[in-house]
């Protein structure tokens, strides 16, 4: 078999030269090493390869080059080789343009030259990007195809769940010529949304654990006790799974939708540390989920859990089909929901013109129409911006007098920039109404109440826990949120179930061995960092909880 190859272009001779002979002198017995001083040779040596079948590993590229820089070669190389592992080679000046390469092509890491001695500076991040590349699974599968109804909320179901778990997919309306043949060989009385798999399987308006396991989401726990539960796959729960498992916890996250929760959501994330061009919350989401399956933490989808009990030492969970897994400890990290509006005939086009959350799937069919979001926290901010990229205009309906009180200044500057968005101050809903799917709003503001013609609306308003599940086996306050530390003890309250002479940690619920993270927890600060930084925090706290067992 042909060795897989590592590629580098650098259009400094001296410096092709250095690299190829560093490589060549550490991994020249298990793969070949194919130099390149232009770009362009670099791309057709790279298009001959992949004419070839021959397999590429990893591709190194110097930023300054004069017909295209490392970032757009890598772009162009990715569409060839979408698994090989993406190294940027740059001087320190140029540290900015490799963050935002990121962002770009996922850049897997860059390297500052020079890099003398490479047994310290080269050779250990090459050994990285090719042992993750040789676990990499790098079957090419055929072509997921959906086919629905436009005003379908099955349908834009079945298409944000695989959207949010990183399934790519084509998307085909019923009425369309290929379609119409997909409908008609699943045979008569066929149910819309129908999906055909990769092998030719047909689903016929599956649920999300059907077509979880259809997919190849992982959905069945390996074991049937763990050290460490983790519920809720957001950024609070991710930032668990990954300091658990790397600290050497046997941890297992469970989502019942997808990873990145309601941050996941979000078109762009703009102020979380060493992201200064923004990265998008299904981004940031999908590298946590890498990094937590990396370290080993197994990540089951589409699994609702239903109760959480104590039995003895062991904290129990049960699913909804019955099943149930324990653990030594758990994390409660299942975030919140954005809350419903109470408008009369809105909830009749819940996924037919009205989403709850960005709904990033819908974004390119608003094309040229007008949109309307509700909210003015971050969320219906960043929302307003993105939608500002296809819509014609964005109307931004606020209830209160301003954003300044809900929203980070650097969004309200971006808002205000943007020329086809409009802020309307003391604007709610009060109603919607169409055929099939929503055809038209009546705002109301100060009171005075106007119908507009709207078929999109994106709500991001409240938070409401996802805490009901819990019965009274979690103390949660009069809003659902759960209680920890401190909170469960103000006024000389002694919390239920707690043993006498023992203080709950500061992320520690009632029940010992339970912990909460994140946006689910009472008083916490609603942003991604800190959830993240409440998650590890939580993982360190189970640590000493397991130590006094």
């Amino acid at each position: 078999m042909d060795k897989p190859v590592i590629v580098t272009v650098d259009d400094d001779p001296g410096v092709s030269r250095a690299v190829a002979r560093d490589l060549r002198r550490r991994y020249g017995q298990q793969y070949r090493v194919v130099r390149a001083e232009t770009a362009r040779d670099g791309i057709e040596a790279v298009k001959e390869m992949r004419l070839r079948g021959d397999e590429v590993a990893a591709i190194l590229a110097d930023y300054r080059m004069p017909q295209m820089n490392g970032v757009q070669f890598l772009e162009a190389a990715m569409d060839l080789y979408p698994y090989a592992r993406r190294v940027l080679l740059t001087a320190y000046a140029d540290t900015d343009a490799a963050i935002q390469a990121i962002n770009v092509v996922d850049l897997d890491h860059y390297l500052l030259k020079p890099w003398d001695p490479p047994e310290e500076k080269f050779y250990p991040v090459i050994d990285g990007q090719l042992d993750a590349w040789q676990r990499t699974d790098k079957v090419e599968r055929a072509e997921l195809r959906v086919v629905g109804d436009r005003w379908s909320a099955p349908s834009y179901q079945v298409r944000d769940f695989l959207s949010r778990n990183h399934v790519p997919y084509r998307w085909m309306l019923a009425e369309d010529p290929e379609g119409a043949q997909l409908v008609k060989a699943a045979g008569d009385g066929c149910h819309l949304p129908l999906v055909v798999t990769a092998d030719g399987e047909t689903l016929e308006s599956p649920d999300q654990a059907t077509l979880a396991a259809a997919v190849g989401l992982s959905t069945t726990p390996a074991t049937d006790f763990y050290d460490l539960i983790v519920i809720g796959g957001g950024p609070a729960g991710l930032g668990a799974a990954v300091y658990g498992a790397s600290e050497g916890l046997n941890t297992v996250l469970v989502e019942a939708h997808a990873s990145g929760g309601q941050a996941g959501q979000s078109s762009r994330i703009e102020n979380y540390l060493g992201f200064p061009d923004g990265v998008s919350g299904q981004q940031l989401a999908e590298r946590a989920r890498r990094q937590a399956l990396k370290f080993g933490a197994e990540l089951l989808t589409a699994r609702e859990v239903t109760r959480l009990e104590p039995r003895g030492q062991a904290r129990v969970i049960g699913f909804s089909d019955g099943a149930e897994i324990a653990a030594h400890a758990v994390i409660l990290a299942t975030g919140v929901s954005y809350r419903r509006l109470t408008a009369p005939g809105l909830d009749d086009f819940v996924g037919r013109g009205v989403f709850y959350g960005a709904a990033l799937t819908e974004a390119p069919a608003c094309q040229d129409s007008e949109v309307y979001v509700v909210g003015a926290a971050n969320s219906a901010g960043q929302a307003a911006v993105y939608l500002s990229g296809f819509a014609s205009k964005v109307h931004l309906l606020v209830r209160g007098d301003g954003l300044e009180k809900s929203m980070s200044h650097y969004l309200i500057e971006q808002i205000a920039a943007i020329p086809s968005i409009e802020v309307h101050v003391q604007t709610e809903v009060v109603g919607g109404a169409g055929d099939g799917h929503l055809e038209s709003l009546t705002l109301s503001t100060k009171g005075e109440e106007r119908a507009v013609d709207a078929q999109w609306l994106f709500v991001f308003i409240g938070a409401e826990p996802f805490t009901g599940w819990l019965g009274d086996t979690v103390e949660r306050d009069a809003k659902g949120f759960v209680l920890t530390g401190p909170d469960l003890v103000q006024g000389g309250r002694r919390p239920r179930n707690w043993p006498l002479r023992r203080e709950p940690y500061f992320l520690e619920t009632n029940l010992p061995g339970v912990f909460a993270a994140g946006d689910v927890r009472a008083e916490s600060i609603k942003r991604v960092a800190s959830a993240v930084g409440e998650g590890a925090m939580a993982v360190a706290l189970v640590h000493r909880y397991l130590e006094k067992q």
